[in-house]
């Protein structure tokens, strides 16, 4: 019986979680955006307009949930629960310290692949059951998006796992640090296992692997269907994309998974290449500054701010590229981001069996 009330109270604090970033996350795109457009951005409501978010959630919450007529009632107001769930269950397998993670499996990453996907499903049934040519075709397009720039992103990861040699996102997060029971190589010739810190870090530890981040972090944008990849929500033609029919809480559902899936994929992103909970500060002599700042409420601080480093440059990037032709985004996805993702799994195995 306390096994069952520790796992409904995990699920309650990721639940606050996903709730407490989406007000902080909303927030502060606003308040990026107004920086790089020289605006001020929310200033009425609370203190720097702190309270702006929080002000617009009480506003969705009094808000009807409005069933169009001819909608597919069933598929219509189960979409916005499966597409945040999808995103939700992916926090379960991620670790925030030596030792914290809320559900320890041996296959985590290979879990959080897979659940992630399971979004698509609830992407189109909200475009089908809406029954609105608009949210259909913005369903198809974020479908169609998600589907392709999987293959790139599992291409980058999987060139991780042939240097990790493990599905565990523990035991991928402990070899990017002083606490690593194998050897770590600084570009594969240097023996860093014991100095820590940026050096150990998985984006280091073959040169190839740093085409790999990059690849993945493209890829992360258009699985979270952020600019310059937000061809399905644009707009200019399709009015809000796949929600466009979506009022009140299946508005905020929606919302809430697209911001708690930018810190996911961020998330991953930071413990597959830039040292997930260790410190980026390593060991010099007597300085021992990764032994000093590495421990669990380290940790936590550590995966936090990578994170919201990683979320603040897909805000930047969002408020300054220009929104791809559907054309041009399909282009980069088979013609350049897939071949070269294949190309790091294959290195990834050479470097594997002849420098490690």
């Amino acid at each position: 019986m306390s096994f069952i009330i520790t796992y409904i109270i995990i699920a309650l604090v990721l639940f606050a979680f996903a709730g407490a970033f989406t007000l902080f996350g909303v927030y502060a795109e606003r308040k990026v955006s107004a920086f790089m457009q020289d605006r001020l951005g929310p200033t009425e409501v609370g203190k720097f307009g702190s309270l702006q978010t929080l002000a617009d959630m009480l506003k969705l919450i009094q808000k009807e949930f409005i069933t169009p007529a001819a909608a597919d009632k069933v598929l219509f107001i189960m979409a916005p629960c499966i597409i945040f769930v999808a995103v939700y269950l992916g926090f379960a397998a991620m670790p925030w310290g030596p030792g914290l993670v809320p559900v320890s499996l041996n296959i985590g990453l290979f879990y959080v692949f897979a659940i992630i996907s399971i979004e698509t499903l609830g992407i189109l049934m909200a475009g089908w059951g809406s029954n609105n040519k608009y949210s259909l075709l913005g369903a198809m397009r974020s479908v169609s998006q998600i589907i392709s720039y999987e293959i790139p992103a599992g291409f980058a990861i999987i060139a991780v796992v042939m240097i990790t040699q493990t599905l565990d996102l523990q035991q991928i997060a402990a070899q990017q640090g002083i606490l690593s029971t194998v050897t770590t190589k600084f570009l594969g010739y240097w023996d860093v296992s014991h100095i820590g810190g940026i050096l150990s870090w998985n984006i280091f530890r073959a040169p190839h692997l740093i085409i790999a981040f990059v690849i993945y972090f493209i890829a992360s944008l258009a699985e979270a269907n952020r600019a310059p990849f937000d061809i399905p929500e644009a707009e200019s033609e399709l009015v809000a994309g796949f929600h466009t029919e979506y009022t009140g809480m299946g508005f905020a559902f929606v919302f809430l998974a697209e911001y708690a899936m930018m810190f996911l994929v961020s998330m991953v992103a930071v413990m597959l290449f830039l040292g997930a909970w260790n410190t980026p500060f390593p060991n010099f002599g007597s300085f021992a500054l990764a032994n000093y700042t590495t421990g669990l409420a380290w940790g936590i601080v550590w995966v936090t701010s990578k994170t919201l480093l990683l979320v603040f440059a897909q805000m930047w990037i969002r408020w300054t590229l220009p929104r791809f032709r559907i054309d041009q985004l399909m282009n980069l996805c088979w013609k350049v981001l897939t071949p070269l993702a294949f190309a790091c799994m294959l290195i990834s195995g050479v470097w594997r069996l002849l420098l490690m």
